[in-house]
């Protein structure tokens, strides 16, 4: 089968188009689109199906006008993968699938799965994942090696708008007790240096290293001793949770439901409730790093069923189950 993706951030064009190969489909990665280019690929490539994700420059008006437009004449299944859920699903998700009109959306959020199934859209929940092409164990490199590290952006400006996000309960459990007790923590990502509303004091500028390519963050992940794991959501994991864990890095995380039900606590990743359990769990596995390569190791192990392979032939079983797709092998 002949998969397109139209999209060209490398936070996308990594992962899910990777899922696909792996299942032996043939797969082509638009790039940049225009009104002009996006015809031209669909007419050349013959898709049999396509997809869309995420929330990037690919997603202007003209471009979801255009691509809805010739994907619907051409009579191809269209499906578009909702990330920003549910934090931007009014001011984003919405007004796009309106105006996209895909025949199907997936989301990493149930509760929006559901909204969109009552407002007559065809949706079911699809998980992040990694992809081990991009998100594997690398030696330890010098130049990433250090106790503990964060690779995230900090989003001050969304923050600010959303003063009830879990996010926020994520860093005050997380990162807030460490500076605050000037236990070093190394940041890879924009916007820490903005940050001392949230944290309440500046965060050295020796430990901020600004943001690192997306296909380059598995050698923090392999160099740290701990990774510290922000989450978003309760009901919902992180990008980084998973790829952070594929990459062969020790995760410290919060404590949510959702982290409970999809990996274990104390031998996949380690979990704080509060910011005392942060430091001392900091303090317990720095010391131990024995207890580490064995948490390590197994949450390297238990990330694998979390593939996008495995996500890929999830969208396939789907998309045959509601009729959108001929049974094609994979």
């Amino acid at each position: 089968m002949r998969v397109l993706f139209l999209e060209s951030h490398p936070m996308w064009i990594h992962g899910l188009p990777n899922g696909f190969r792996d299942l032996g489909h043939e797969v082509l990665v638009s790039g940049p689109l225009t009104k002009e280019n996006i015809p031209a690929i669909l007419t050349d490539f013959k898709p049999d199906l396509i997809g869309m994700m995420g929330w990037t420059e690919e997603h202007t008006p003209e471009k979801l006008d255009c691509v809805s437009r010739h994907a619907k004449a051409l009579g191809i299944p269209l499906f578009f993968w909702a990330t920003e859920d549910p934090t931007h699903a009014e001011a984003f998700t919405l007004p796009l699938i309106r105006r996209l009109q895909p025949d199907f959306v997936f989301t990493i959020c149930p509760a929006n799965a559901e909204l969109y199934n009552s407002m007559g859209m065809k949706a079911a929940r699809l998980d992040f994942g990694y992809h081990r092409l991009v998100h594997h164990r690398t030696e330890v490199l010098e130049g990433y090696r250090c106790a503990v590290a964060v690779v995230a952006n900090a989003y001050p400006h969304i923050l600010g708008s959303y003063p009830e996000h879990f996010r926020i309960a994520s860093l005050q459990k997380l990162i807030v007790p460490l500076v605050r007790q000037h236990i070093r923590v190394d940041f890879w990502g924009r916007d820490w240096d903005r940050m001392s509303r949230y944290i309440g004091c500046d965060i050295p500028a020796e430990w901020l290293h600004g943001y690192i390519q997306y296909t380059e963050a598995n050698k923090v992940y392999s160099s740290a001793d701990i990774v510290i794991g922000l989450q978003n959501h309760a009901t919902q994991l992180t990008q980084r949770t998973y790829e952070t864990l594929g990459s062969g890095g020790f995760l410290l995380t919060c404590d949510t439901p959702e982290v409970r039900r999809v990996f274990q606590p104390g031998a996949d990743l380690v979990v704080s409730s509060s910011p005392e359990e942060t430091v001392s769990l900091v303090n317990f596995y720095a010391a131990r790093p024995e207890e580490r390569e064995k948490i390590r190791k197994q949450g390297e192990a238990s990330a694998g069923p979390h593939s996008y392979q495995y996500r890929a032939r999830q969208i396939l079983d789907t998309l045959k189950q509601q009729g959108l797709l001929e049974d094609h092998p994979g």
